[in-house]
């Protein structure tokens, strides 16, 4: 065997065990980027806990051969590069997207799990709000019709305490 062939299994395995290990793998088109953007971009993927490599797209075809993401064969062509997110679906698509719309990056598709998504996908996803606000909303929204109620239930008792001290302070 030669060394090249060598080179190029060990990448599709490489390739292949980040795929398997990654919530979400989004593709980039980096045509015309400049050096400092992408080092910035880098850095900041690499602070949210994703990868972010360029791969040949046949390594890429090979390495998804083995993986149950069958949607993309016809979509890998061009200059792609690929950021695979392991902590969170949302996390390489929020990083991406502030360079995406500063830089000569643009997001192209991505797959979380085995579902497909389009650019538009994509974007609406890098727009959602973090875990936590999320979930304060959601506590925010179950406490409001407790918060109300008591509210409702003191008008009467505020009222009358307001009566009684306009009562005391005319005497």
């Amino acid at each position: 065997m030669s060394k090249n062939f060598d080179l190029k299994k060990e990448q599709v395995k490489s390739i292949k065990a980040k795929i398997e290990k990654a919530a979400s793998i989004i593709f980039v088109d980096f045509h015309g980027i400049t050096v400092s953007d992408d080092t910035a971009m880098r850095s900041a993927l690499r602070e949210a806990g994703c990868d972010y490599q360029v791969c040949k797209n046949r390594l890429m075809k090979i390495a998804l051969d083995g993986c149950k993401i069958d949607c993309l064969d016809d979509k890998l062509e061009g200059t792609l590069a690929v950021a695979f997110s392991y902590n969170s679906e949302i996390d390489a698509a929020k990083a991406l997207k502030k360079y995406a719309d500063t830089s000569k990056i643009s997001l192209k598709f991505g797959v979380i799990g085995a579902n497909f998504m389009d650019q538009a996908e994509l974007k609406a996803l890098a727009e959602l709000p973090s875990k936590e606000i999320l979930v304060a909303k959601l506590l925010g929204m179950l406490n409001a019709p407790a918060t109300g109620l008591v509210s409702v239930l003191n008008g009467p008792i505020r009222s009358l305490a307001f009566a009684l001290n306009a009562i005391a302070n005319k005497n």
